[in-house]
């Protein structure tokens, strides 16, 4: 670990943090039929599988998986999602991604979803910035962090080691 990385969160405190967040998500979701992960690409989309497995290990729920594409350097431009807007519509979708950082990528991902009619729409990250752009607000979250403009929080959600940086 180079001197300019700081670790936030090793292995085991994501591990907590992300069966924490399921059991929010579960509680918020407990007498839902139906309940969509909206997992915002890429990172969002392995936390979103993550918090799959750990709802289906402590509920009934059965969670649906659901890849949202958001082009992060142009967010007007269409996003797409890996289900059919019937598959979701009157559900209750948690729209999951890594870091909230100034709101841009999650307040287009809302934006998308509420072309259609929903029983429920909430947001989760593991870590929120506190530099928000937009008014947006995670619903749930792993950690809150105050960071500088110019510090950047990294996430590495793969391989057998999770852990969170602040460069």
């Amino acid at each position: 670990m180079s001197a300019s990385k700081n670790l936030i969160l090793n292995h085991q405190e994501i591990q907590h943090k992300i069966r924490r967040i399921a059991y929010q998500i579960y509680e918020s979701n407990v007498y839902e039929e139906d309940l969509i992960l909206a997992g915002i690409e890429s990172n969002g989309y392995v936390l979103a599988k993550k918090l799959k497995q750990n709802l289906e290990k402590i509920s009934d729920l059965k969670p649906v998986l659901c890849k949202v594409v958001i082009d992060k350097k142009n967010p007007l431009s269409p996003i797409t999602t890996s289900l059919k807007k019937e598959v979701y519509t009157n559900k209750s979708i948690v729209l999951v991604d890594d870091v909230l950082n100034s709101g841009s990528t999650l307040i287009y991902g809302v934006k998308h979803f509420l072309d259609v009619p929903l029983k429920q729409f909430k947001t989760a990250v593991l870590v929120n910035r506190n530099h928000k752009k937009y008014p947006v607000k995670a619903d749930f979250k792993g950690i809150s962090l105050s960071t500088s403009l110019n510090e950047h929080v990294e996430i590495v959600l793969t391989g057998k080691q999770h852990q969170a940086f602040l460069k």
